[in-house]
């Protein structure tokens, strides 16, 4: 998959002003032609999520890296490599039902799921599916790790039935972050990100968008968005595909 942005509600909302207009004798103004011609630096913007940790409207370098990325590996291959394990699987978790960031609000706690954003109805419904699809696929997993948050592990459990919780997948309490907090982070993840699995596992983390960026230089988006990776026992990985939640069924 090499452009998995979420442009369809974009060409939608074009597709309808278009109908009206034309209902209505009008001419569609330039620009909403325009706009066509980039659809996927458009769509990322008019979802920007403007929450997990500086997402705005601006179509940023990790965002770019994401629309870009082209899998090495996918289908049959793909799900011939995953069953004999090795791989990291790094989720960013499902869907929530809004998108902000609560990770620099004050009155946060991680022990208490009502302060924090929570899974919606499709978040439970993707994360179960995926489950479901890692089960019928015979894709085998070793350790789940997630981060602190709610909805991190909530999504590891509804679709692996376990977890371990480890701080280094969280946020650092901020909506923006300086170079040497990206840094941190990139520190705080990267262990995890060049383990190698056990023999014959794979290895799932389920995490953010802003923790993933700054170990790989990919925003991971949008909610849900997998990506596969390889560790080489040395210190790094490969990135080797990346899927959407409704896409490991079809493996």
């Amino acid at each position: 998959m090499s452009t998995k942005s979420r442009t369809v509600e974009l060409f939608l909302s074009i597709g309808l002003a278009a109908n009206l207009a034309a209902c209505s004798g009008e001419t569609p103004p330039k620009d909403a032609a325009t706009s066509q011609s980039t659809p996927v630096a458009e769509a990322s913007k008019a979802s920007g999520e403007g929450g997990e940790g500086g997402e705005g409207e601006k179509y940023s370098a990790g965002e770019k890296a994401n629309a870009d990325f082209k899998d090495t590996l996918s289908g049959p291959e793909l799900l011939s490599a995953l069953k004999k394990g090795g791989h990291i699987i790094y989720f960013r978790h499902a869907q929530t039902t809004k998108d902000y960031a609560d990770q620099a609000d004050p009155k946060i706690d991680l022990k208490n799921c009502e302060t924090q954003r929570k899974l919606s109805d499709v978040g439970i419904k993707q994360a179960k599916d995926i489950g479901t699809a890692f089960t019928a696929k015979s894709i085998p997993v070793g350790d789940v790790i997630a981060s602190d948050f709610c909805r991190a592990w909530k999504t590891a459990d509804l679709a692996f039935g376990k977890h371990q919780k480890n701080s280094k997948l969280n946020f650092l309490p901020f909506e923006d972050y300086t170079d040497a907090q990206v840094k941190e982070m990139k520190a705080n993840i990267m262990p995890l990100l060049t383990a190698v699995p056990k023999s014959s596992k794979n290895t799932i983390i389920v995490g953010h968008d802003d923790v993933f960026e700054a170990g790989t230089g990919i925003y991971p988006d949008p909610q849900g968005m997998a990506y596969v990776l390889t560790p080489d026992g040395k210190g790094s990985f490969k990135l080797v595909a990346n899927l959407l939640p409704e896409e490991w069924s079809k493996l």
